[in-house]
């Protein structure tokens, strides 16, 4: 049976620092075959890694994202693949602990802040990326247009994407602080307790398997969709070219 217990705001921030710089630990049992809790934390870090770089490069691309929309795109998509495999990986940990798996129940949860802000990252993840691929269905046009006003202020497609970027950006970064150590620790295979199984977890070639067909699943999305956005790539010329148009 799970023991429930009540933990302060000052022990919860203080698990949360633990976890951050290395000292928390979470015992993660391995099974046999797929490796269990072991083997889903090592999935799990690896893409959140593979996330990290996506990201970097994504931000890259708003230095000059008009004229590196074909780029901005095609990241996104590996973005939203990636998304979508770490969703799975974490959204099963939290079923298995949740539903009395003895040996994830043995694991145990993420410190409590964690487990509060998860659901914001994976909202504010998918609200930029969802948003993203809306602006590219439909267009440069249809997305600057105003279908909303509130409190003076009208609201856009872009305006959406925009707002959901900034929300990302805080709660993400906030994840990627108290995680990214324990993270590169994991995806490495160094122990941080002699206990720990290091490298010796089953269920190695089917990590690899998802990490690999994830990628095949992003490079065919970027295939297909990057050489059919319209209007983005246009867009910097046509902006440039309005005033002479307007004075017309």
């Amino acid at each position: 049976m799970q023991v429930q217990q009540r933990v302060t705001g000052v022990e919860a921030l203080d698990e949360v620092v633990d976890e951050a710089v290395g000292r928390g630990h979470r015992r993660d049992p391995v099974v046999a075959g797929t490796g269990g809790p072991a083997g889903n934390a090592r999935l799990t870090s690896w893409v959140g890694l593979i996330l990290l770089v996506l990201i970097a490069a994504e931000l890259v691309t708003l230095l000059d994202v008009l004229g590196l929309m074909g780029w901005h795109v095609g990241i996104g998509l590996a973005l939203t693949a990636f998304a979508l495999l770490k969703t799975v990986t974490t959204g099963w940990r939290m079923l298995r602990y949740y539903t009395g798996s003895s040996t994830y129940g043995s694991a145990g949860p993420p410190p409590m802040l964690l487990r509060l802000l998860g659901p914001l990252v994976i909202a504010t993840t998918f609200g930029v990326l969802g948003s993203g691929i809306a602006l590219i269905a439909v267009g440069p046009g249809a997305s600057q247009t105003p279908f909303l006003t509130v409190v003076g202020q009208t609201i856009s497609l872009v305006t959406v994407h925009a707002g959901f970027f900034v929300l990302f950006a805080v709660t993400a970064g906030l994840h990627v602080l108290a995680r990214f150590v324990p993270a590169l620790s994991l995806a490495t295979g160094r122990p941080r307790r002699p206990e720990d199984p290091g490298r010796g977890v089953p269920g190695r070639r089917l990590r690899v398997a998802l990490l690999l067909g994830t990628a095949v699943a992003a490079v065919l999305a970027i295939t297909l969709v990057v050489p059919n956005v319209q209007g983005w790539h246009h867009e910097r010329h046509f902006d440039d070219e309005r005033p002479a148009a307007v004075q017309h």
